[in-house]
């Protein structure tokens, strides 16, 4: 299978249409390494990560300045501390939040706090003017790479985390992507050798998700 006959992927000449005369000019990226796009190759699908894709997507169809922020690794509180202001000097008018994986892998994970520093960035880049994009990632414990006695716990808090995610989403009025209800989230073709990303496939259904889900936004306030 390739992209262009991936069931689960854009149909030629989709994107044009989701986005047509979307109002966006100015797009800021603030993560960890789901933003900063770490996608392991597979064979027929786009090597252009998710965020960067979203990106091109949108600047096909109007100009657009595109700022990623994210690095591998990060929690929410060093996404905070790190990239929410030079975000909001970057004045964008959509924003992308990608965090909480990485306090979700660990068993000392704190909900409570994750919830508290994604909620200050959110409303924090809202104030500033931008609609924000929220992600319910898809589950990484469902990789083969992740050992057997590791999953029910990682799959407990993913689940914690997209949960809680989209409960802030809703509370906030974000622009939500639920990858981690996506009937190939457990398909474990989806992510990459190392157990805690996905690789191209998922990108490329990650950003068909997310263009469907910006055009649903956009119908929804024309």
């Amino acid at each position: 299978m390739n992209e262009a006959d991936d069931p689960y992927c854009l149909r030629p000449g989709e994107s044009a249409e989701l986005l047509a005369g979307h109002p966006w000019r100015r797009f800021a990226v603030l993560g960890d390494s789901v933003a900063e796009g770490l996608c392991e190759p597979v064979d027929g699908y786009s090597e252009l990560q998710w965020a960067d894709r979203i990106a091109a997507e949108l600047g096909a169809v109007q100009p657009l300045d595109y700022l990623n922020l994210g690095v591998s690794g990060l929690r929410t509180r060093e996404i905070l501390a790190t990239q929410l202001e030079p975000a909001v000097a970057f004045g964008p008018d959509l924003a992308l939040v990608v965090g909480g994986g990485n306090d979700a892998f660990p068993a000392t994970y704190d909900p409570d706090r994750v919830d508290r520093e994604l909620t200050t960035m959110i409303t924090t880049l809202q104030d500033a003017g931008a609609d924000v994009i929220t992600l319910g990632m898809f589950d990484v414990s469902y990789s083969p790479a992740v050992v057997e006695w590791l999953r029910p716990g990682l799959r407990q808090r993913m689940r914690t985390l997209s949960t809680r995610t989209a409960a802030l989403a809703e509370k906030l009025g974000t622009i939500h992507v639920n990858l981690t209800d996506h009937p190939l989230s457990t398909d474990p073709g989806l992510y990459s050798s190392d157990g805690r990303h996905g690789n191209a496939r998922s990108d490329a259904i990650a950003t068909t998700e997310t263009l469907r889900v910006l055009a649903r936004h956009l119908a929804s306030v024309r």
